[in-house]
């Protein structure tokens, strides 16, 4: 969510954190700041909104200085204003926090009864002032960092700069990221590597628990133990290409575009000469079910490969949300796989659960993004989705990969354990191998999804229908739609429009049907006509028999080729992820970066 930069550098740091920060808006926020030290002085900047006013802000009123710290915060305690912005400021510290203090409440009655007087409602400020009391007391800095940070109970990334420290940053991990960047005679401090491609490519991460001594000369880093830990420093390759547009007008619409071609990647990696190479670790024959956990869209991918794994290899299958899973804590029986989806690798529910299931699950796998990330380092096995870098806070590319690599995963245990032959497996494959091409000319509806955004725009609610294995796309483009345009919508399963949803119709009401042609493609059209006899107007989503079938009377169609039915939510996800785009568009509102959401939600 908020991000953490840090600098001792060469030259000015100001522009250098503001640049960095711009890499980290995709994390979300709704205010930023920076402080620097300058000849010993510690002076900070503060602006509400984009990063744009930061940057004006700085115009009028620059900050000088060779060492620095800013920061995006998406608001946990008290709201987005200047005096709740980040860098919070005592006396002789400044800090910026990535995550929730739970036990800032107690801390901060303390220090109100030793006469320390708050200016925000934040619980970041009771870092500083923890750590300024020590200071008063006495301590040096790093001393009173380490002791404040040892107060401290909840999540956090924290990085610490002093007044007088020109040469100094402490740096603090327990539940949020945090990577320390080595320079030659300089030193980074970034929530992850893209804050720091343009400075570095030599990357340590820090585990949980960890606390670093950072300077110019490099970094000593402490475990939770606070001994002396050795952390490897690793060679991080990010094509800074696509942390750019490339010509597109939102990073959305470039990673909507680039799905063809990183699931064309993603497939050349996984199938190799016609076999799908997965590590030999990964044997289905030693499972008896799986437990899938994720959050958000990772959550939907997983819910479209229950129907995958229980439809083709014949294997039980359980997905929780990741929020729910570890507090409802469920029995994990022996003989049980447990994957764990995360675009980022970050997510602070879905870690947990993961957390909650290590030693009660016979292997635990993630799924994730980001291959040096807190999920990946903390499981049995861990398989890149291969998408690049996806900086919109809406997951398109993301979504459609971790679709893949779960069908991959599906047709691997189906033929481990003996539930599809050769020749079965090879023609799945082969119909998996066509999606990258399909979506690439499936791109084309762009403009009559345009066209249909424009109308769906002046809608005040929307439905979402499909059935099968497209439930959960209708699920995926409700919540698309919803996180982008800010409209009403809610996805169903078609077969229970009857059971109450149905009362939301007339002819107000736009309601998408997905319906490739597939074994319940008839069902589905019988719900729609459901549909249409209230007046409600349908937009219909299905190959051109399938429209040529169904489509009389319906309100819109879009057209998609034909697909194999047991890959059409790969495919299918492209019109919804494209519908939710252009009513964005249509209603005006900020597509890669909706209000109130952060791409990386590394809180509770």
């Amino acid at each position: 969510m908020c991000g953490i930069i840090g600098v001792l550098g060469h030259h000015e740091v100001a522009p250098l954190l503001v640049e960095a920060l711009k890499r980290l808006e995709y994390r979300g926020y709704d205010s930023a700041g920076i402080a620097t030290v300058e000849n010993g002085v510690l002076d900070r900047r503060r602006a509400v909104g984009k990063l744009v006013n930061l940057s004006d802000l700085l115009v009028h009123e620059p900050l000088a200085g060779k060492a620095g710290i800013g920061h995006t915060r998406w608001a946990t305690h008290g709201a987005p204003t200047v005096g709740n912005a980040h860098p919070h400021k005592a006396g002789p510290v400044c800090v910026v926090h990535n995550g929730i203090i739970e036990n800032f409440q107690e801390l901060r009655r303390e220090l109100s009864d030793a006469g320390y007087r708050f200016d925000s409602e934040t619980d970041t400020e009771t870092i500083a002032l923890l750590t300024q009391s020590y200071m008063d007391g006495g301590m040096d800095a790093i001393t009173a960092a380490k002791s404040t940070i040892g107060r401290l109970e909840g999540a956090f990334g924290l990085c610490f700069l002093f007044e007088g420290q020109g040469d100094l940053l402490i740096a603090a991990r327990k539940g949020s990221p945090l990577a320390i960047g080595h320079g030659d005679g300089e030193m980074f401090i970034g929530s992850d590597a893209i804050a720091l491609a343009p400075m570095t490519d030599q990357i340590t991460y820090l585990e949980d628990g960890d606390h670093a001594i950072v300077t110019r000369a490099g970094a000593k880093i402490f475990g939770s133990d606070g001994a002396p830990v050795s952390r490897p420093i690793k060679t991080v390759h990010l094509d800074a290409t696509r942390i750019e547009k490339a010509g597109h007008k939102h990073f959305m619409a470039k990673e909507i575009a680039e799905q063809p071609i990183v699931l064309a990647e993603a497939m050349t990696h996984y199938v190799q000469n016609g076999e799908i190479t997965l590590p030999e670790a990964l044997d289905f024959t030693k499972f008896d079910r799986i437990t899938m956990v994720a959050c958000g869209t990772a959550y939907l991918a997983c819910l479209t490969a229950k129907y995958w794994f229980e439809q083709i290899a014949r294997i039980p299958v359980e997905v929780d949300v990741a929020s729910e899973f570890r507090y409802r804590e469920p029995p994990i029986p022996a003989r049980t796989l447990a994957i764990f989806v995360s675009q980022s690798g970050e997510t602070a529910d879905t870690l947990a659960a993961l957390h909650y299931a290590k030693g009660k699950a016979d292997m635990i796998l993630s799924v994730v993004n980001v291959t040096e990330s807190s999920m990946a380092r903390d499981s049995d096995l861990a398989l890149p989705i291969l998408a690049g870098v996806e900086v919109s806070v809406a997951s398109t590319k993301a979504f459609t990969c971790q679709l893949s690599l779960l069908s991959l995963l599906t047709l691997k245990a189906a033929q481990q354990r003996g539930k599809i032959d050769i020749g079965t497996a090879a023609k799945h494959l082969e119909n998996l191998k066509k999606i990258p091409s399909l979506i690439s000319h499936s791109l084309a509806i762009s403009s009559d999804v345009k066209k249909i955004a424009r109308k769906i725009a002046k809608a005040e609610d929307v439905l979402f229908l499909g059935r099968g294995a497209m439930f959960p796309l209708a699920l995926e483009g409700a919540l698309k739609l919803k996180e982008l345009s800010y409209i009403h919508a809610e996805g169903y399963a078609s077969g229970e429009l009857k059971h109450g949803p149905i009362a939301l119709i007339d002819n107000r009401v736009p309601v998408v049907v997905m319906a490739p042609r597939d074994a319940l493609f008839d069902k589905t059209v019988s719900n729609m006509q459901e549909v249409m006899a209230r007046g409600g107007k349908v937009l219909l989503i299905s190959d051109a028999k399938g429209i040529a079938q169904a489509g009389q009377g319906v309100w819109e169609t879009l057209t998609m080729p034909e697909v194999d039915p047991v890959f059409a939510p790969i495919l299918y996800a492209l019109p919804a992820q494209l519908l939710a785009y252009y009513t964005a568009i249509a209603k005006g509102t900020d597509v890669d970066q909706p209000r109130n959401l952060a791409k990386s939600v590394t809180v509770e």
